[in-house]
């Protein structure tokens, strides 16, 4: 609204604001100057003048803008009706029944064969029609085929189940052997596409293939069934016969007239003839209700005899659609040959046992005999060693009444001659000791530094003599041994470190190792290779060949390793050609300042196997060095289950169904597994079990194996020190 008609001319324009001029001032003048009021309202009236004049102009680009968007909805109204109708013609063309309902479940739209086959039923199909209302239509239709016992409602409330589900696909048999296949998918906005596709010549050619291979097995599972050794009966989940072959009708004597299609289980088992004998547990009666029962107790196994001694074995197990099959075996021939071995075994073992008992005394005869030698070297080393040391004794004193030089040398070799054999006869005693099942030990706390101080001051005079290096390091440790056998055993060690280093030094120190303190002699000698560490602990054994009896008798390492196996201290050797060797001695810790216990009786096996209850299994190949294990291991109480082979140790397991405390196993085991492979095998099924490789086999390679498993290997010849040490580390429980 404005106060200036814009169609008048400019004359009355004028004429119109000169009068509204004079009747402002007019006002003005007739109210007081203080209040304005006037200029106010004039001030305001043309503020609003132009407030009107914007918002005009706003609303007229309003309703431009609304002409135009009306132009475009009309276009896009026209696009919209125009992808519709193509949308229309192009599922018209579908060979497949289609409809789209909306996320209200109400239908969209659908092409003229959707619901082609039941337009008896389903007569509106029109836009708005509820997915409810449309599965109870096709389910009243005279096409649907519906499976026995179901009624349309059942139908329907199948059918809008499975409605719920996102994806379906399932196929709908129709009258005149014809199937629809129907399928539902869900759309982004949750509408529901429905189609439906005809699937008749699938379905007909598939069913006909299923007919040709069921035809097919069927010839097959005949010719199988007449090519079996074994006589087959198959039985239904009603007890009839449906399948077997002739071979069964001869095993029972039952004529083939009666075994036909259909025949009972307990008419068949009336016709078998009456010398069929049921043996162990199991009777007619019994055989009867498994039958009844359609295995469904489990599997059924026993065997039948016959009075020509035909002996028949019956196998019954249960099938998953509730019928069973039984096989039956003639084991006539297996019977008698088991029974022959078991004659064969009878009169095996009364041999055994005969020549057991005459082992017995023969190896009662060779501990008399044994003992006897023992106590003549004991007895002949004591009354031989007092001559000798009178004869020393005047060599001595002539040695120094003669001014002869040669005369002195002459002597002075008598004297060496003279203490080698005081040597080898204290030796020979030590061992004769050392055998003795009678020896018994004092074992108490010991502090080492009292035996490592004097043999330090012994062996320095002997160091210096062969200008070697001799550092003894001190120790604080207690222990507990026999200190007489224990200094004779580190005064061994050490004196042997001295006689074959030539240059060098000589060091003896102590480690603790938990509860142990382990005794280490080490030298620069020439080294000891692999291949004779086992055999350096043997009497008279001296790898050097050149050397004089006065270089040592070789019986030094045979006495350490003798007294160490009695006293229960493990004896470990280290060495490298070229580089030295470092002979090692571990003894149990004692608490410092212990008391002295009382004296006790060490047994010949190896300490703590006894009572530790170990069954060991032994795979060798070699039965000379098998039957030498056995005979050593069980010495010392522990218990043997041995194998040759692979396979026969694998099969030993299963039968035994145990799995061993500790194995050891031989690495070349003939044709078949090595002994590695076979540790993995066992560790496969069983888990890991402590074992230890016997091996002559001193390559790279086969200790690089042992050493990615974790196993340690007792070379050939077995030490039979490390073979007790394994063993009580397997006994000893966990830390």
């Amino acid at each position: 609204m404005t106060l200036i008609d814009p169609s008048d001319d400019l004359a009355r324009q004028n004429e119109k604001l000169v009068k509204i001029a004079e009747a402002l001032m007019r006002r003005v003048e007739h109210q007081t100057a203080e209040s304005g009021a006037a200029y106010a309202q004039f001030e305001r009236a043309a503020l609003l003048e132009q407030r009107v004049r914007e918002r005009t102009r706003e609303l007229e680009r309003t309703l431009d803008l609304l002409h135009d968007s009306n132009a475009r909805l009309a276009a896009a109204t026209d696009e919209a009706e125009a992808a519709r109708r193509n949308l229309a013609d192009a599922i018209g063309t579908l060979n497949e029944g289609f409809a789209l309902f909306d996320p209200e479940e109400r239908l969209v739209m659908c092409n003229a064969r959707f619901c082609r086959d039941f337009r008896d039923s389903v007569r509106d199909l029109a836009p708005g029609l509820a997915f409810a209302d449309y599965v109870r239509q096709v389910s009243r239709a005279r096409a649907l085929a519906l499976p026995p016992g179901v009624t349309p409602e059942d139908w329907a409330v199948e059918r809008l189940r499975r409605h719920r589900d996102r994806h379906v696909m399932f196929n709908v048999e129709l009258t005149g052997n014809r199937w629809l296949q129907v399928s539902e998918h869900r759309t982004g906005n949750g509408g529901t596409v429905v189609v439906q596709t005809d699937v008749t010549d699938i379905v007909q050619i598939e069913r006909q293939e299923r007919a040709r291979l069921k035809d097919s097995q069927a010839r097959m599972i005949r010719a199988t069934l007449d090519h079996l050794n074994q006589g087959v009966a198959i039985f239904d989940g009603a007890g009839r016969l449906v399948g077997w072959n002739e071979r069964i009708g001869t095993l029972l004597a039952i004529s083939a007239r009666f075994l036909r299609i259909g025949a009972g289980f307990d008419a068949l088992l009336d016709r078998l003839p009456p010398d069929f004998a049921f043996t162990g547990r199991i009777g007619r009666a019994e055989f009867s209700g498994w039958a009844d029962r359609r295995g469904a107790t489990g599997p059924i196994r026993f065997e039948v005899r016959r009075a020509t001694s035909q002996v028949l074995d019956v196998f019954g197990q249960g099938m998953p659609d509730g019928g069973f099959v039984l096989s039956v075996t003639d084991v006539t021939q297996e019977r008698e040959a088991a029974q022959r071995l078991a004659d064969m075994n009878e009169a095996l073992e009364s041999r055994v046992m005969e020549r057991t008992l005459d082992l017995e005394d023969a190896l009662a005869a060779a501990e008399r005999a044994n003992a006897s030698k023992n106590r003549f070297v004991a007895a002949a080393s004591h009354d031989l060693l007092q001559p000798l040391s009178a004869a020393k004794l005047l060599i001595s004193s002539l040695s120094d009444r003669l001014s002869d030089r040669t005369d002195r040398a002459t002597l002075g070799k008598a004297e060496s001659a003279l203490t080698s054999a005081e040597a080898l006869i204290e030796a020979l005693l030590d061992i004769s000791k050392l055998e003795s099942d009678r020896l018994s030990f004092d074992i108490r706390p010991i502090a080492l530094e009292e035996l490592l101080a004097p043999l330090r001051d012994q062996m320095e005079v002997l160091a210096a003599e062969k200008g070697l290096g001799l550092t003894v390091v001190p120790s604080g440790l207690w222990v507990e041994s026999d200190p007489t056998y224990l200094r004779r055993v580190i005064q061994n060690l050490i004196s042997n470190a001295v006689r074959y280093t030539a240059h060098g030094r000589v060091l003896v120190g102590v480690r603790r190792r938990g509860s142990a303190a382990r005794i280490e002699v080490h030298d620069t000698g020439p080294g000891i290779a692999e291949a004779d560490q086992s055999a350096i602990f043997e009497e008279f054994r001296r790898l050097d060949a050149r050397a004089s009896r006065n270089d040592g008798l070789g019986l030094g390492l045979a006495i350490v390793e003798r007294a160490c196996a009695r006293l229960g201290h493990p004896v470990g050797l280290r060495s490298e050609l070229g580089r030295g060797s470092c002979f090692m001695v571990s003894v149990p810790v004692a608490g410092h300042g212990a008391r002295p216990g009382a004296p006790r009786l060490r047994p010949m096996r190896p300490a703590g196997l006894a009572d530790a209850g170990l069954i060991v299994l032994l795979v060798e190949n070699d039965p000379d060095l098998r039957r030498a294990l056995v005979q050593l291991v069980e010495g010392w109480g522990v218990s043997v289950i041995e194998a040759e082979d692979a396979d026969g140790a694998l099969d030993l397991l299963d039968d035994l169904d145990l799995v061993p405390d500790a194995a050891l196993i031989d690495q070349q085991l003939g044709p078949g597994r090595p002994g590695t492979a076979l540790y993995q095998a066992i560790r496969e099924r069983w888990g890991a079990v402590p074992t230890a490789i016997i091996t002559a086999d001193r390559s790279d390679a086969l200790r690089r194996d042992c050493a990615a498993l974790g196993l340690p290997r007792l070379l050939k010849p077995i030490d039979r020190t490390a073979l007790a040490q394994f063993l009580k580390d397997t006994a000893a429980p966990p830390v």
